[in-house]
């Protein structure tokens, strides 16, 4: 009124009208279209001497946490700003709330400073901050049908105060969206990452970490608990590593297995589940992508009464699947067949799976001598980490046993100089690994794939022939649909070397003989490397040579 901008009369409606519907003078003086936001603003830092703030280029994530209680700021409709010593700076969009700079001075223990900000981007924020982790958490997850895990009951009987603590329904539903969304876009695994500043869930599709969502980090810790009561871990420890399992029941025909690993970081537990596909094991050789003269020679190497047969490759190449699908092969009512595995990944019927468990005293080289009393014909070990494991399972391969194993190389050669490495006898290794197989897993192409130009000479320093660019070929390229999410890929492809110890590389081995001269050896002999293996998927359309090139060493 003393500026001109209301007449005693409007201002005097105003006031009534605010006192009517219980609101603000503010709520109804911007309603009535009298003055906007924007310009009241300006009016009352300019008419009260408080500075005037763009509250829309302020970066929330650097608002000071928990400076005063959220429910304060909802009703007096104030936001802490920054704090520096016992001095606060607090926007608010109505100078005359002496009420609620009191309050915030009481609480705070601090000396309030206002500033001013416009009405509607302060309530809009306030929203925002104050809005609950419960809602939030509802918005993300939307109409989610329960899902059921098997012994979830049993889980909550053994620990019923941790159950209780984390019966929290918006998490049960945000942990089962996560899940289901996972094994929709055909997942291998899923990070629940806590940071300083927020806190994001990543899935592994074909090989690549995608990110899903960034829920709130108030859950965090809420999740990890939900997590460790189906999985059966101890929900009070948070100090150490942990690892369990729990089984997703997805349809009464179906079910699926999570191996679940707990790591304590810098702001919280990071959390990692992998997921346990046991129809993988049951998908049959042909569909791993064997060329036929490696599939041939795979399969007389498994099918030989005794000997060592390695699968070797990084952590996620698909070695698990390869052996289980050998396992599978050979598993008939006349055959034992015994495995040893840090843990078991995938169940199948028919075969004596054992967990190895180092803190119980059951290591891998407990289990292989068990498994020599129990009257084994094949063994299969998880891996070979040392040479009390090693010495054993050659000793079960050349007293008339089939072994199986895996060991952490980069190809078929390098395993040979690695066993030497530990400590095996090169005589030893001569006389029982049959055969070694190397692999890669490449990204498959999707059916919207199209063909390519790549330049002669880029696809001679891949590692083509010069006769072999005919032209009576083409190379594809990703192109992206809604089938693949737009990455131009789907599912993925198994590159691999498959090298016999012959006669010749025998004697190599026993002249101990380097990686390099088993290699070449080996080439003179037929057998593909990792990369012409891949260049083979590449002419077939199967994959690209992008991929081939950054799986493959040359």
């Amino acid at each position: 009124m003393q500026a001109g901008r209301l007449t005693p009369v409007q201002a005097d409606a105003l006031q009534k009208k605010a006192v009517t519907e219980k609101s603000t003078f503010i709520d109804v003086l911007l309603a009535s279209g009298t003055i906007n936001a924007r310009d009241l603003a300006a009016f009352c830092a300019e008419t009260f001497a408080y500075p005037l703030l763009d509250l829309a280029a302020i970066n929330v994530t650097i608002l000071p946490p928990k400076a005063i209680d959220a429910k304060l700021m909802a009703t007096q409709r104030v936001i802490p700003l920054a704090k520096r010593g016992n001095k606060m700076s607090v926007a608010l969009s109505d100078p005359t709330n002496i009420q609620a700079l009191d309050q915030i001075k009481f609480q705070a223990e601090s000396t309030v400073e206002p500033v001013i900000v416009q009405h509607d981007v302060l309530l809009k924020l306030l929203e925002t901050l104050t809005k609950s982790t419960e809602q939030t958490i509802m918005d993300m997850t939307g109409d989610e049908g329960d899902i059921q895990f098997a012994e979830e009951e049993s889980a909550a009987q053994a620990a019923p105060d941790a159950a209780a603590e984390v019966e929290d329904a918006p998490i049960v539903r945000f942990l089962n969206k996560m899940l289901m969304d996972a094994v929709n876009m055909g997942a291998s695994d899923l990070h629940f990452e806590p940071y300083e500043k927020f806190y994001r869930i990543r899935f592994r599709v074909d090989g690549n970490l995608v990110e899903h969502a960034q829920p709130p980090t108030s859950i965090k810790d809420k999740l990890v608990s939900r997590i460790k009561v189906l999985s059966k871990l101890d929900i009070s420890e948070k100090r150490v590593p942990q690892d369990g399992r729990m089984r997703l029941i997805v349809s009464s025909t179906k079910t699926i297995d999570l191996r679940v690993s707990t790591l304590p970081t810098l702001f919280g537990e990071k959390t990692v589940m992998r997921i346990l596909d046991a129809t993988q094991a049951q998908m049959g050789i042909d569909a791993l992508g064997y060329d036929p003269d490696q599939k041939e020679i795979l399969l007389e190497a498994v099918h030989r009464p005794y000997g060592m047969v390695l699968v070797t490759g990084p952590t996620g190449s698909g070695k698990t699947v390869s052996l289980y699908t050998c396992l599978n092969i050979l598993n008939k009512p006349g055959i034992n067949i015994s495995t040893a595995e840090d843990p078991a990944e995938i169940n199948l019927p028919g075969v004596n799976q054992v967990n190895v468990n180092d803190r119980a005293g059951l290591s891998f080289p407990v289990a292989l001598k068990s498994f020599l009393r129990q009257d084994p014909d094949i063994i299969m070990v998880g891996e070979i980490r040392d040479l009390e494991t090693a010495d054993i399972a050659i000793k079960a391969a050349q007293t008339g046993h089939m072994v199986f194993s895996t060991l952490h190389t980069n190809d078929a050669p390098s395993t040979l100089t690695r066993l030497m490495n530990m400590g095996v006898a090169p005589f030893n290794i001569a006389s029982s690994v049959i055969l070694i197989t190397a692999q890669r897993l490449a990204r498959r192409l999707c059916t919207c794939k199209k063909p390519i130009e790549i330049a002669p000479d880029l696809l001679i320093k891949a590692g083509y022939k010069e006769h072999e660019l005919d032209g009576t070929w083409k190379p594809y390229g990703p192109v992206g649909c809604e089938r693949c999410n737009g990455t131009g890929y789907k599912g993925r492809v198994g590159i691999y070397q498959i090298m016999p110890i012959t006669p010749a590389i025998e004697a190599l081995i026993l002249a101990n003989g380097n990686a390099m001269q088993i290699a070449a050896q080996s080439e003179s002999e037929g057998v593909k490397s990792l990369r012409q293996s891949g260049l083979v998927k590449v002419k077939n359309g199967l994959t690209s040579l992008e991929e081939v090139l950054g799986c493959t060493n040359e």
